[in-house]
């Protein structure tokens, strides 16, 4: 087995409410920055041991699917390098 490092990117889908996102906008607009716009996200890093690429990328999006987003309001994008 390898072990993987696995990044997991989630964030909200078009169309759903941002708070903090907005209210980071906004503080960032009264600091003078000329920000139209801000999205939050979050980040996971994971290590993986699996025996393949395929294999880390597949239980990545099994880990995001039951856990890290909530289908509902949320997307997700996988990164998956191997560790030395």
């Amino acid at each position: 087995m390898k072990t993987f490092r696995v990044r997991v990117e989630v964030s909200l889908k078009p169309g759903h409410s941002d708070p903090e996102g907005e209210a980071t906008a906004e503080a960032l607009r009264d600091l003078g920055y000329p920000v139209d716009d801000v999205k939050v996200s979050k980040v996971y890093t994971l290590m993986l041991k699996a025996y393949s690429r395929e294999e880390a990328e597949r239980l990545a999006g099994e880990v995001s699917r039951r856990l890290l987003a909530n289908p509902t309001k949320d997307t997700y994008t996988i990164g998956v390098g191997e560790e030395e």
